[in-house]
């Protein structure tokens, strides 16, 4: 298991402890949730990224008009 060190302003450390204790958490953990909800997005957008990359580009915009003229401006 890796250590990282995060040097805080004492008031976020405050405000991040705060919320450890109101979960009933520690802190370590609530940084390993963060960590692991940011490299979920992070893995989202890639795979998005290389999806898009190879899709065309006049079929995704010809489906978006599609769904707008569907919905309209609801």
């Amino acid at each position: 298991m890796g250590t990282i060190t995060v040097r805080l302003p004492d008031d976020t450390h405050k405000r991040i402890k705060e919320l450890a204790a109101t979960r009933k958490t520690s802190i370590n953990k609530l940084y390993g949730e963060f960590t692991v909800m940011a490299l979920t997005e992070f893995d989202a957008e890639n795979r998005f990224r290389v999806i898009a990359s190879k899709g065309s580009k006049k079929r995704g915009l010809d489906l978006l008009h599609k769904l707008q003229h569907h919905y309209g401006d609801k």
